[in-house]
């Protein structure tokens, strides 16, 4: 057998990685449910204090993808979970529309997985955890921007402070947190029928 052809194999979906996801992603879209709800009360706060920074909070509706490609590292795992989270969420109700919300979560998986996409779904780090989630906040930032925030313009003071927020908190939460919320979990010896556990749990 050739390494190409191992690696090939490597990136097909098992049983084991449906089940993973589904259960991912239903346990993310139980915490999107509840930062709903604490979003509601904070962001009224933040904003008070200054425009655009409540935008720091935003990764908790998307750490679930860098999360998802780390446990499961298979191509397409991020959207499989966040598709997954954003239903389960929409299930339990929520202040935003389903059509919102679901195009959302397919919008981010794609740049979620991108730098996933361009190391060919070999390497799996805190650095690319971190690109991940810059990227994924800096499309959502945009999102935000062009079609919520519509009249705030991007160079505008509550403009550049929601994009820098944004972007930290996409740093921070979706890629910092994700990274260390999957090493957390894969020590527990819960992913230890996954390669992402065994390379943790090898250390």
């Amino acid at each position: 057998m050739t390494p190409a052809i191992r690696v090939v194999r490597s990136l097909r979906w098992r049983a084991a990685d449906i089940a993973v996801g589904a259960a991912l992603g239903v346990a993310c879209g139980v915490i999107f449910w509840g930062f709903n709800f604490a979003y509601v009360w904070v962001s009224p706060i933040l904003k008070a204090v200054l425009p655009g920074v409540a935008s720091l909070l935003h990764a908790f509706w998307y750490f679930s993808g860098p999360l998802a490609m780390l446990i499961i590292r298979k191509p397409g795992a991020a959207v499989y979970v966040n598709v997954i989270g954003s239903l389960t969420e929409t299930l339990f109700g929520n202040q935003y529309d389903l059509s919102f919300v679901v195009i959302s979560a397919l919008m981010q998986s794609i740049f979620t997985e991108l730098p996933f996409a361009l190391s060919r779904y070999r390497k799996y780090n805190l650095g690319l955890s971190i690109v991940s989630g810059l990227l994924t906040s800096l499309e959502y930032g945009v999102y935000l921007m062009l079609f919520q925030f519509q009249g705030v313009a991007f160079l505008s003071p509550r403009g550049i402070t929601h994009m820098a927020c944004e972007l930290i908190g996409g740093v921070l939460i979706a890629g910092v947190m994700s990274w260390f919320l999957y090493r957390a979990i894969a020590k527990t010896g819960a992913l230890d029928h996954f390669a992402s556990g065994r390379a943790v749990r090898r250390v």
